[in-house]
């Protein structure tokens, strides 16, 4: 009931909004020394974004003003269509390229990183940085005595094996079209011995105590290393790339070019599996996301005489 208020909350929000051409409830115009920094209201999302406001604050004289729980991509996006943010921390290719920019899935992460860098240029002048160094997609994962039992490495190693093995997966996915569990079957011919749909907060701790073989999750959740899961290798790359990169206006870049060198030395600095260990920081050690990313970049030192890539 929770979830399925939540999300009439977050439609009706964008309804409103894109009828009505307003700012988001609550969010303002800031100051010309103010950047706003948006985030949804996933883990990841609130870290990366208080990592970026760190960035900022530390390498400029500029304040940063963090816009958080912004419901969905599409929320989040239309926040900075309407300028109520300048820049959001966590934007995905996989999503983004199908969503606002309503092109088809690209499965190779360079051709769709490429493509959201052009398209959002053109079509909303912002500019998409090169990735933080992670992606959050979907990912099947199996305890470690399963994978030396059946010898998987990929998800075509379950192929010869798939009478043996009951699979729990995200309700969601099972009805999904393009990467969905029809789709899937077929590219990979593939069908279990049994599904278990259930909600995805529950799969990872199933999948440890044995209640089943292989679970589908997301290659960022800090439960995989914990559990000493092994994430099978998509072979075939079925699944669509979901790199992380932050989005900043071409507008808030030319009043203040130093954020692009500030967001620059983000580049490649954050792996799948740095980005594993500190979800878990906050979900599973219950810490504060914006202690984790301070924490993170005092580790690196704010990544001080470095940059990275990127546009």
């Amino acid at each position: 009931m929770k979830k399925r208020v939540t999300c009439l909350l977050a439609a009706s929000l964008v309804l409103l909004t894109a009828l009505a051409g307003c700012s988001l409830p609550g969010l303002g115009g800031g100051s010309d020394d103010t950047i706003r920094v948006g985030s949804m209201s996933t883990t990841e999302s609130q870290i990366m974004a208080n990592i970026v406001k760190e960035m900022i604050e530390h390498d400029t004289d500029l304040k940063v003003e963090l816009v958080n729980n912004l419901g969905s991509s599409v929320v989040q996006h239309q926040a900075m269509v309407n300028g109520d943010v300048d820049i959001t921390a966590t934007r995905y290719t996989g999503t983004d390229l199908v969503g606002p920019l309503g092109e088809e899935p690209i499965k190779d992460p360079e051709k769709a990183l490429k493509a959201v860098q052009e398209g959002f240029e053109k079509e909303y002048q912002q500019t998409w940085f090169d990735s933080y160094g992670f992606a959050n997609t979907y990912a099947f994962m199996v305890r470690q005595d399963t994978a030396d039992k059946y010898h998987l490495e990929t998800i075509s190693d379950m192929k010869p094996v798939q009478d043996e093995l009951e699979a729990g997966v995200d309700n969601s996915w099972m009805e999904r079209k393009g990467d969905g569990y029809k789709a899937f079957s077929k590219e990979y011919g593939i069908e279990f011995k049994k599904i278990f749909p259930m909600q995805i907060g529950l799969i990872y701790t199933a999948l440890k105590n044995n209640q089943m073989d292989v679970a589908l999750g997301y290659s960022t959740d800090g439960r995989i290393p914990t559990y000493n899961l092994k994430v099978l290798k998509d072979d075939k790359q079925f699944f669509p790339p979901y790199d992380c990169s932050p989005v900043a206006t071409d507008a808030i870049l030319k009043a203040h070019p130093e954020l692009k060198t500030t967001l620059n030395k983000l580049v490649g600095k954050v792996s799948t599996e740095e980005m594993q260990k500190l979800n878990y920081q906050a979900d599973g050690e219950l810490k504060e996301p914006s202690i984790v990313a301070k924490e993170f970049l005092e580790k690196h030192n704010y990544f001080e005489d470095e940059t990275g890539g990127g546009k």
